[in-house]
């Protein structure tokens, strides 16, 4: 989830609980060894042995389509404390697909393989090597054949977006599509797609197989949502955090990040904004003051009003 899941947002959901690991947004590798600030600012954990303030692991993800680059950028990667590689073969994209990379490369099963391959060989075999696909480029008949090479080229874990490329996010997910590929490596396959509530994460487990979810976009709309799907899992079942709670959350993270940067002031807020308002019906008043909003000093005046409305 390139610039919506960055490094202050993995801090903050990873703090709330609920997750075994993260993933950074895509590294883009072309046919070079990239230099080590590329990977710290786009992965800062790895100036903490590769894990959250919470101790999280971070697992570093890389994208393209040079096998030979990608393996040495994983092996400086491991290097530099990255605790796993992740390999991104699910972004739809266009701009990512025209330059070879993400979703565009399941159209070639073999060269899936190839990639992984070429990594896993590269780093130290106690570091796991996870792939992300989709369900195929523009339909899913080739999935078993994607994931019965990955897994032979000694991928650790895949997580299967559960819509093609040409799907891209439109809804529904088609979890029971993940089934067939489910044979084997249930406890190494996670599933993933229009997860928004633990509702929906039972669903997604029940009809795709997968004992294992990857978050995404439903983490933004509701950030304790990992939280309380682990809950579920021993027939707790915890409220969502109040509005009040989570709108500091927003004001605090536009402090951390998105106010830092005078170009895009309150870009990364109204973004996250039009997640939470899947699970908060107090979303749009914030969201309309914030609107046309560019300046730190008026956002946070909009913050203070919008409370003081929601509280009355």
């Amino acid at each position: 989830m390139e610039g919506v899941i960055d490094a202050p947002m993995r801090r903050l959901l990873s703090g709330i609980g609920g997750y075994d690991r993260c993933v950074t947004e895509f590294i883009r590798v072309t046919n070079v060894l990239l230099p080590e600030r590329v990977f710290l600012r786009l992965c800062p954990e790895l100036e903490t042995e590769g894990h959250t303030l919470s101790g999280v692991p971070v697992y570093t993800q890389l994208l393209g389509s040079d096998r030979h680059a990608l393996a040495i950028n994983a092996k400086r990667a491991v290097a530099m404390g990255a605790p796993g590689v992740d390999l991104n073969f699910g972004c739809p994209a266009k701009t990512v697909n025209n330059s070879m990379g993400g979703s565009i490369l399941l159209r070639d099963p073999d060269s899936v393989a190839l990639i992984v391959k070429s990594v896993r060989d590269a780093v130290d075999p106690h570091v796991p090597v996870t792939a992300k696909i989709r369900l195929g480029y523009d339909d899913h008949h080739a999935l078993p054949e994607i994931v019965g090479l990955i897994r032979d080229a000694g991928a650790d874990e895949i997580a299967i977006h559960a819509r093609t490329k040409f799907d891209g996010y439109k809804p529904p997910a088609k979890w029971s599509a993940v089934k067939q590929v489910m044979n084997v490596g249930v406890e190494a396959t996670y599933i993933n797609g229009e997860i928004w509530n633990v509702l929906d994460a039972g669903e997604a487990r029940q009809h795709s197989g997968c004992a294992h979810i990857m978050l995404g976009r439903g983490a933004l709309a509701a950030p304790d949502l990992a939280r309380r799907i682990l809950a579920a899992e021993s027939d707790e079942m915890l409220a969502l955090l109040p509005w009040e709670k989570v709108c500091e959350m927003v004001r605090q993270q536009f402090l951390t990040s998105d106010s830092q940067s005078p170009r895009h002031v309150g870009n990364r807020t109204k973004q996250w904004l039009a997640y939470l308002k899947r699970s908060y019906p107090e979303v749009p008043d914030l969201f309309t003051r914030l609107r046309t909003l560019h300046d730190v000093t008026a956002i946070l005046h909009a913050f203070d009003e919008h409370l003081k409305c929601s509280q009355r």
